[in-house]
């Protein structure tokens, strides 16, 4: 009994001191539209121009699995099952960290 209570409470020791934290902000400026959910390719075509990069559908095997193609625009992703868009993504690109001390508490 003494084992288990002593086992207990230095487990309790360690999971009292968890602190979260927050990467900073990703550098370089989010674009100001983004394009709707639904809208066809050629919408999305007529309002930003070819894409840089088009990339082969994936999936498509079956109809629980449509076809889901992405394009890259310089600053987002688009998503499209068949025709229309389901989602347009800004990446993630936050800066890289070379120290624990460029991270900043989550509780500021």
């Amino acid at each position: 009994m003494i084992k288990l209570l002593t086992g207990s409470l230095f487990a309790l020791a360690f999971t009292a001191a968890a602190e979260v934290l927050s990467l900073p902000p990703a550098s370089g400026p989010a674009p100001t539209a983004l394009p709707h959910k639904g809208a066809s390719m050629a919408a999305v075509v007529k309002q930003f121009g070819e894409p840089v990069e088009k990339h082969p559908p994936a999936g498509g095997d079956s109809p629980k699995h449509p076809p889901i193609t992405r394009w890259d625009y310089p600053g987002f992703s688009a998503y499209f099952e068949r025709n229309r868009l389901i989602d347009a993504v800004v990446p993630a690109d936050p800066p890289r960290l070379y120290h624990i001390d460029q991270l900043e508490s989550a509780s500021r």
